[in-house]
């Protein structure tokens, strides 16, 4: 037991010197990005600068979604020729977007999917 015990502390001596090691590479890697002087005011306009620019791209996004909304439309006029493999990924994707809302809503609420309370 006191072998396994000294071999898993070096195992993980090891492990979080290389993390430790890629963390510094990191961010020498990227020094660049990280503020001189992390003031109250500097994260403030960091902030500002990321919501704005998130902002920005709204128009790029839109006119995306409205691409894929066409492309949607396409397809359902033209539902007779769907494969079935389209009708496969349609359905998969369904299914997705119903656990991750309503299941992750039960969930978040503290219910559970059974009906009971473990």
């Amino acid at each position: 037991m006191g072998t396994l015990l000294r071999q898993l502390q070096s195992r993980v001596a090891t492990v979080t010197e290389v993390v430790t090691k890629y963390n510094k590479q990191m961010l020498e890697k990227n020094k660049h990005y990280i503020a001189d002087n992390p003031t109250p005011e500097k994260c403030q306009e960091l902030s500002k600068k990321l919501f704005f620019t998130q902002l920005a791209s709204f128009p790029v996004r839109y006119q995306a979604m409205l691409k894929e909304i066409d492309h949607l439309k396409v397809k359902l006029t033209h539902r007779n020729d769907l494969e079935l493999e389209d009708v496969g990924i349609s359905v998969l994707f369904a299914l997705e977007c119903y656990g991750w809302f309503c299941v992750g809503e039960i969930i978040g609420r503290g219910g559970t999917i059974v009906g009971y309370k473990v």
